[in-house]
């Protein structure tokens, strides 16, 4: 098995964004599924990056406004059961 150096590696993947992966790997003289596959890992290390960003703790207006969200969601399910309180009192 043969390894491939990082510098190399992003190298061949910028190469396969602009003119594909089939293009690259003969280019390259590698095969299309070992580009395909760093492909993979690259947008799996980027997705677990975005995800690992958005658990980045809270500022207080931020906590602020899931307190006011969570309370006006409240009061959307109230006037939704007074309406519909209201509406079988108009039927009888």
């Amino acid at each position: 098995m043969v390894k491939y150096n990082k510098e190399f590696k992003e190298q061949a993947l910028l190469l396969s964004d602009e003119i594909g992966v089939k293009k690259a790997a003969e280019q390259l003289g590698l095969s299309y599924y070992t580009i395909a596959e760093w492909r993979k890992v690259r947008t799996r290390k980027a997705k677990e990056e975005r995800i690992a960003s958005d658990k980045t703790p809270l500022n207080e207006r931020e906590l602020a406004m899931q307190r006011e969200i969570q309370e006006l969601k409240k009061a959307n399910e109230i006037l939704k059961d007074a309406l519909g309180f209201f509406v079988v009192d108009r039927k009888k």
